[in-house]
């Protein structure tokens, strides 16, 4: 919807991926790929933005996540954007020392009350 010549979801939950073609069609987009394996162990591409949200819900995949990350920026300047709604092991994690909040926002109170009291989420800017 901004203009993107070109996008790649990823979700290792197939379920969520035709999530992602259903929401493609609703809004009037034609869908794009969706890829639904690991992407952290596959190639890694040139990418120029990577959009995230929260992944950061257990420490072995935060620890592969961050040094991906990391290599997609020193390699290609890719920009990355991370959501989380503040998790204790996002909160705790090395990346947050690379991180600049841009945006944080109050989640709905059912959504609240389905996360163990979670009451905001924020978006940060990866800069390593």
């Amino acid at each position: 919807m901004s203009g993107a010549s070109k996008v790649l979801a990823n979700d290792i939950d197939p379920i969520a991926g035709m999530a992602i073609t259903l929401n493609c069609k609703l809004n009037g987009l034609r869908p794009f790929p969706v890829l639904t394996k690991n992407i952290l162990n596959t190639q890694q591409g040139k990418f120029d933005l990577i959009v995230l949200g929260d992944m950061f819900y257990d420490e072995d995949l935060a620890d592969s996540l961050h040094l991906w990350l990391e290599n997609c920026f020193w390699t290609h300047r890719t920009r990355v954007l991370i959501g989380d709604p503040g998790r204790p092991q996002f909160s705790g994690h090395s990346i947050r020392h690379q991180l600049h909040q841009l945006e944080e926002y109050t989640l709905p109170e059912p959504t609240q009350q389905d996360n163990n009291g979670l009451t905001t989420s924020a978006v940060w800017d990866f800069q390593p």
